[in-house]
């Protein structure tokens, strides 16, 4: 799980950045709304940054918990595009929303990237079990998966949890889902 093993150390490495220059790297490499502040490079560099210890903890547990097991199932190689989409396509959808909401407000973070690995791994291994940290109840990695969905929906839309891109997590689980999906139409070869 070399990709998995480097993602985490660059983040944790980014985040020292982050403590040592302040917020001169959020300020270049954070996801800024489409507008005097948004660069080309930003729907990518957002997803190694993190607002604090606990976001990166929280993000860095699941991409260990989700993308281990994946990388080792798709190889280094397409675990690595797999996660790469799902950022992007969680980029389109912060910024989707960030249009309409017409926010000014960065977003930064490797939720999206993560949210889409819970999806591939529900795909992949539906009946393994996971388990919420608070509460602690283990369920089933596809019940698991549609919960946290259905959760980031209805906070999405309430605004009942500020601060957190919920549109950007949603995106990245539907930019895997359709990649899982091209790939499976593709035959037996890219499954």
């Amino acid at each position: 799980m070399p990709v998995t093993r480097i993602l985490i150390v660059t983040n944790v490495l980014i985040f020292a950045l982050e403590i040592l220059l302040g917020e001169r790297p959020i300020e270049a490499l954070a996801l800024w709304p489409l507008g005097r502040h948004f660069e080309i490079w930003q729907p990518l560099t957002y997803a190694f940054l993190h607002g604090s210890l606990a976001h990166l903890l929280f993000n860095m547990l699941g991409l260990y918990m989700f993308g281990a097991d994946l990388e080792r199932v798709w190889g280094s190689r397409r675990y690595l595009v797999y996660y790469t989409v799902s950022v992007l396509a969680a980029a389109i959808a912060q910024l989707g929303f960030a249009a309409l909401a017409q926010s000014d407000v960065p977003a930064i973070g490797a939720s999206g990237g993560v949210f889409g690995l819970l999806l591939a791994f529900a795909v992949y291994f539906p009946h393994r079990t996971v388990m919420l940290i608070i509460p602690p109840i283990p369920m089933p990695a596809r019940v698991f998966a549609i919960l946290y969905g259905i959760l980031e929906l209805l906070f999405g839309i309430t605004g009942a949890q500020g601060g957190v891109a919920h549109f950007a997590h949603l995106g990245g689980m539907l930019g895997g889902y359709l990649l899982i999906r091209s790939w499976r139409s593709k035959g037996p070869r890219y499954r």
